[in-house]
């Protein structure tokens, strides 16, 4: 196998991964907290085993992001147990909306015409969600709650991003991302322990989920995503980790019979439809501004 391959191979395997996330989630019985904690745990050591960068790179400057990381792991759990695996992740999918609105004051970016022109369908596609009201059900007990503490994790991942361009920015900091991972799911893992004991009734298949959320959905998947995403181009990358906000609402499906509304699907639409094309004018408009090869 090429290289080439195996590289975009390894993106869109740590893509489907992260995509099962959601459905996984639902597979327990243990309560949002246990379920972000213990997974959370799990993902901090596989990843420290896993990937040798993971071990090198702690600053200081590790702790606020690692803390705004591991909020967006701590909601986006809890969000998954209240409302359907399709509104979490494409409510958390509006990042780049928050990135664009603080950028310019958090990193001195400037924000330019096109991006505003972006930013028009992924709000309006974010508001669909709250169009009516989707009718509980077992997946999806509270959905309103759920939406809202989704679009507050989309707010942290936006942050969190934010941060690690903050770190990469300083000298020395462009190998602080995966310490910022493993700092971030210990730091959920303290936080939501509390909350987690006594755990009380649990069975062989809620720790299965769980382990598996922590090694492979979390730890495998960043395994694959560091060995994948230094050879293969920006845009080609960002397109084939859209898998994973594709993939993650069928697997709800399959497994649990989980049905979106009308309205969310329209917005998840949307807001990946805008990123996507977002991401396809960025990259023609750099090629653009490159001076000729001489």
């Amino acid at each position: 196998m090429a290289p080439a391959t195996s590289h975009r191979l390894q993106l869109l395997g740590a893509a489907l991964l992260f995509s099962t996330g959601g459905a996984a989630i639902k597979a327990t019985t243990l309560t949002s907290w246990q379920v972000a904690g213990f997974r959370s745990l799990i993902a901090g050591i596989a990843i420290a085993l896993l990937v040798p960068a993971a071990r090198r790179g702690w600053t200081w400057h590790v702790l606020p992001v690692g803390i705004l990381y591991a909020s967006t792991l701590v909601l986006f759990v809890t969000a998954n147990k209240l409302t359907t695996s399709a509104n979490a992740i494409f409510l958390q999918s509006t990042a780049p909306l928050y990135m664009l609105l603080f950028g310019p004051l958090l990193l001195k970016e400037h924000v330019r015409r096109r991006d505003l022109a972006f930013m028009a369908p992924v709000a309006l596609g974010m508001l669909l969600f709250f169009v009516g009201t989707d009718t509980p059900a077992h997946t999806a007990p509270d959905p309103a709650r759920g939406n809202v503490l989704a679009l507050l994790s989309g707010l942290t991942w936006a942050l969190t991003l934010i941060g690690l361009r903050w770190m990469g920015n300083r000298a020395g900091g462009e190998g602080s991302a995966l310490p910022t991972v493993v700092a971030g799911n210990f730091i959920a893992f303290a936080a939501c322990l509390p909350a987690a004991l006594p755990v009380t009734g649990a069975g062989t298949g809620d720790w299965l989920a769980v382990g598996y959320l922590g090694v492979f959905q979390i730890g495998a998947a960043y395994l694959l995503l560091t060995a994948g995403i230094r050879h293969v181009p920006a845009l080609e990358a960002s397109v084939l980790l859209l898998l994973e906000p594709a993939l993650n609402p069928i697997w709800a499906w399959l497994s649990h019979g989980e049905r979106p509304g009308a309205w969310p699907i329209m917005g998840g639409v949307l807001i990946l439809g805008a990123t996507l094309l977002r991401t396809l004018v960025d990259a023609r408009a750099e090629r653009r501004d490159q001076p000729p090869a001489v």
